[in-house]
């Protein structure tokens, strides 16, 4: 039984190096305790308890502190405010030409139109999102 708790162990590992988000790795962990216990002469139903009971004590305890550090809460910036406020077009907005620029509360942003629809200077709109240093907007 060692050599089937050490493939699924190395299985597990290279599962988890294929993926992004902590997905195999706490059952990696109950699978390494299992071969220990494989290793001492442990029965098959004690290494299945140790594998059941690794694994679930690393997914209660360690996955929600190494989350916290794997994905950090994202704050808002003070450029988050501008979103449904009021703008007005000071360059014409045009996505095919990469051009348009608004004013909302006092400051001057790139912008593109959100329908993809060209916006003449002059034309108030609506702030829609932010991607980059850029802003979507629409007509009022």
């Amino acid at each position: 039984m060692t050599a089937f708790w050490l493939i699924v162990f190395i299985a597990l590992v290279a599962g988890e190096a294929a993926t992004v988000g902590l997905v195999c790795i706490w059952f990696a962990a109950g699978a390494l305790g299992a071969f220990v216990v494989a290793c001492v002469g442990g029965l098959f139903w004690l290494q299945l308890i140790v594998f059941a009971a690794v694994s679930a004590v690393a997914l209660a305890l360690v996955r929600p502190a190494v989350s916290r550090f794997v994905h950090p809460k994202r704050s808002p910036t003070n450029a988050d405010r501008v979103i449904g406020q009021a703008a007005v077009v000071t360059e014409t907005v045009d996505n095919e030409a990469a051009a348009g620029q608004v004013k909302v509360m006092g400051q001057v942003w790139s912008a593109r139109s959100q329908l993809g629809v060209v916006i003449p200077a002059g034309t108030q709109v609506k702030v829609r999102r932010i991607e980059g240093v850029k802003l979507f907007v629409e007509t009022l």
